[in-house]
């Protein structure tokens, strides 16, 4: 029995195997990335001046409409958190960034669970109209500010952008009732290129219901939101001016004269969804049906000097297509709004987790509910409550030499205390998406700061509304391109 002694030496073996293969079900070694700990901090203050004196810079020499013959507009978005920066301290901004999160994740919620209501009644009369004429979400939604040029000679204040609404429209004088902004209030009587719609017009006749001012004959305008919020004025069409005094002409807009509700600091709102009146779709024809932006953290570590920028028409897509990880685009039967796309699955370390289901995840056209939007005005991606339970629970298996922060975070149900280490290393994160495509994230784009004191929470939150959000805390980094030519989105790192 010489053979004997090694008996023990197998058996151990044979154990050791068994638990490499049994721990969270691998067969192969956790997959990690490096985060870097940076604790939380205030955005960059915005420097307005200087946009308006590039732009005028600019002007010198140029045609009124020259720059119509470029085929692609760029300009530079700010994170509404840039104007709280000299007022409110970084903890402070990020709760009321999560605060604006809820609102508009439950203005989506309503929104689709409306969809297949009937519309109310038209009410026409000399003072307008009192039904809802278009849906839009929480608080002018949208997290990212661009400053245009509104009107001959442009007059420039801050409008959010938001993929997630479709009417583009601004505060006008007179103003009977307005919310404060941090520019001064657009007057249509001073621009030479203001013109109003008329009620019969076929630009009227678009809106979802219209009204009129039997007085002046135009058309009327009407976008409440889930919280309660709403504009209301005349619809007009008007010239927009963006970086290099690019102008873009007869733009339809609502020009609101009644404007009451959550609305902070932005003159208004620049539509991006699919609906026809959205901006792109307004300018589909001159630019290809097609934009892209990327979109940075501003409190991020690096990220100072750098812009988010927004670009329409050919540029929007990147040249370097085999780098680009595309999925079909998909249409909500019942919202025509939304960009919507079928994640497959989610791989945490390496491996896919098998409680993130398509059948959670995928949309019902009879219904209108389910599905995944991808949205620039939610900051945390939502996912149907099974799949992201799935999802934590596979993260918090990976960071087990990491100390838990016990209790959460505001809506974050795991924590972690990262004080006293300059990096980390956690569990890769990978977005499976139909078509075959993968999107690896950067690991800031998971694990992300919430205060001052090096807490970090797994940036991912559960839902029981059916649909689920791509937030714009995922897509940081990445060029998402927004391709209706070709029906699909594309998500490309580091794209900016």
């Amino acid at each position: 029995m010489a053979d004997t002694p090694f008996l023990p030496h197998l058996s151990s073996l044979f154990f050791l195997l068994l638990l490499v293969v049994h721990v969270n079900g691998r067969s192969k070694p956790l997959q990690l990335r490096t985060l870097l700990v940076t604790l939380l901090r205030s955005p960059e203050a915005l420097l307005p001046e200087e946009y308006e004196a590039q732009s005028l810079a600019t002007a010198v020499g140029s045609q009124s409409e020259a720059t119509l013959s470029l085929s692609s507009l760029h300009f530079d978005l700010s994170h509404r958190d840039s104007l709280l920066a000299q007022t409110a301290s970084p903890e402070q901004i990020f709760l009321l960034r999560l605060d604006r999160d809820d609102a508009r994740v439950e203005s989506v919620r309503q929104m689709l669970a409306e969809a297949a209501a009937p519309p109310p009644r038209n009410v026409t009369g000399r003072k307008g109209f009192s039904s809802k004429v278009v849906s839009g979400l929480a608080q002018g939604s949208g997290e990212y500010f661009a400053r245009i040029g509104i009107g001959t000679p442009p007059r420039y204040a801050y409008m959010v952008l938001d993929t997630g609404s479709d009417i583009v429209w601004l505060q006008c004088a007179p103003c009977r009732r307005c919310y404060s902004q941090s520019d001064p209030i657009f007057d249509p009587r001073r621009s030479r290129t203001y013109a109003a719609v008329p009620c019969g017009a076929p630009l009227c006749r678009r809106l979802d219901a219209a009204g009129c001012n039997t007085r002046r004959r135009s058309c009327q305008y009407q976008v409440s939101y889930g919280d309660g919020s709403v504009t209301t004025g005349e619809y007009s069409t008007e010239t927009l001016t963006f970086r290099r005094s690019f102008r873009v002409p007869r733009v339809a807009l609502g020009c609101g004269h009644d404007d009451e509700g959550l609305f902070v600091a932005a003159a208004g709102l620049l539509g991006l969804g699919q609906g026809s009146l959205s901006f792109p779709s307004q300018i589909g024809r001159r630019f290809g049906r097609m934009f892209s932006y990327c979109l940075v953290d501003r409190t991020s570590a690096g990220a100072t000097n750098r812009s988010s920028t927004v670009v329409f028409g050919k540029s929007a897509v990147p040249r370097a297509s085999s780098r680009v990880a595309y999925t079909p685009m998909l249409r909500n039967p019942k919202v025509d709004t939304f960009y919507y796309i079928e994640l497959t699955g989610v791989s945490v370390g390496g491996t896919r987790v098998p409680g993130v289901l398509t059948s959670d995840l995928r949309l019902d056209p009879s219904t209108g509910r389910g599905g995944v939007i991808v949205d620039s005005g939610t900051s945390v991606t939502r996912l149907a409550r099974p799949a992201y339970e799935a999802l934590r629970d596979a993260f918090k298996a990976g960071t087990t030499g990491l100390k838990a922060s016990p209790g959460g975070f505001s809506l974050f149900d795991t924590c972690y205390n990262l004080s006293g280490r300059t990096e980390v290393k956690v569990p890769t994160v990978v977005l499976h998406l139909a078509g075959g495509s993968a999107v690896s994230l950067p690991a800031e784009n998971y694990l992300i700061p919430v205060d001052t004191s090096a807490t970090f929470c797994f940036a991912f939150a559960g839902t029981d509304s059916g649909v689920s959000i791509i937030g714009n805390i995922q897509q940081q980094g990445y060029r998402v391109v927004f391709d209706r030519e070709k029906s699909r989105v594309g998500l490309m790192p580091r794209g900016c």
